[in-house]
């Protein structure tokens, strides 16, 4: 949450010609209603099976590149899921990093919302066990987002060729 995982997928998609989906705004469409208004009408849980269903129909198709939502893997069938047809990137963030940008995401991200900064914090080290699962880490503190793009795309081309047959 709030680690530059859209800003960054987005250039990304671009540098690689493909196209780029982000899950929580494909489920801000499906409603029809923003993230916050979402989890106090519907709750959580609908909010979780329909990011659930997207990620699995996304994740399914070739020459994409996706943005899941922070919790997302959580949902063991969603790690999982991904693990086995993508290649998963962890834009992994500092503590102190994340911190400077408490004040954007606490409008936006309905699980901070009340939340003291002792409760963030716990929230932020809970979910980085949970990220370990992943192909590739990628520390993105010392990145502006069009640099930790450019630098993404080499490389997945880069393991792209290693990996190509060879005739």
């Amino acid at each position: 949450m709030g680690a530059g995982k859209t800003t960054v997928g987005k250039l990304l998609a671009r540098r690689l010609y493909r196209d780029f989906v982000d899950i929580d705004e494909e489920i801000e469409k499906a409603f029809g209603l923003p993230i916050p208004v979402i989890f106090k009408t519907h709750g959580e849980k609908a909010f979780r099976q329909k990011e659930q269903e997207l990620i699995k129909s996304y994740s399914s198709q070739p020459l994409l590149v996706i943005s899941v939502g922070g919790g997302a893997f959580l949902q063991e069938e969603n790690r999982n899921h991904c693990l086995s047809n993508c290649t998963v990137l962890f834009f992994d963030i500092s503590w102190d990093s994340w911190k400077e940008r408490i004040h954007v995401l606490t409008e936006t991200r309905p699980l901070l919302k009340g939340k003291s900064l002792e409760e963030m914090e716990q929230l932020f080290r809970e979910r980085q066990s949970i990220y370990s699962a992943n192909h590739s880490k990628f520390q993105v503190d010392r990145y502006e987002a069009i640099d930790a793009a450019d630098y993404l795309a080499e490389s997945l081309k880069l393991s792209w060729d290693i990996h190509a047959p060879q005739t």
